[in-house]
């Protein structure tokens, strides 16, 4: 007899599990199943959001990077460019030349 008892509760278990795996139960808890399929979609695409999202913030970085080193390499041109003695090269084809002389005050009849 008390291995007829072990068998009913070791039985026991199998049969509750089941009782809940029933037509009548899946279909009430349709809607709780759909619920739960709408968020592993929201998952899912929240997921591939932000991967596309660092990409997009991956390559801006990469473009601001580049566009600042090439302000820098213009920046530094202009400067070289600008100084006295460079400028003195650059205008001298078209004729013009640094003065030697000192400026001279013209006076005129004052009226």
């Amino acid at each position: 007899m008390q291995e007829e008892e072990k068998n009913i509760v070791a039985a026991a278990p199998k049969a509750d599990w089941k009782r809940f795996f029933n037509y009548k139960w899946i279909v009430g808890n349709i809607p709780f199943f759909l619920f739960l399929a709408g968020l592993a979609v929201l998952y899912i695409y929240n997921g591939h959001h932000a991967d596309k999202l660092i990409r997009k913030i991956s390559t801006s970085e990469k473009n601001i990077k580049e566009l600042e080193y090439e302000y820098k390499t213009i920046k530094a041109d202009v400067i070289f460019r600008s100084k006295a003695s460079e400028l003195v090269k650059a205008v001298e084809p078209l004729g013009l030349r640094e003065p030697k002389l000192p400026p001279v005050v013209l006076e005129g009849n004052k009226k």
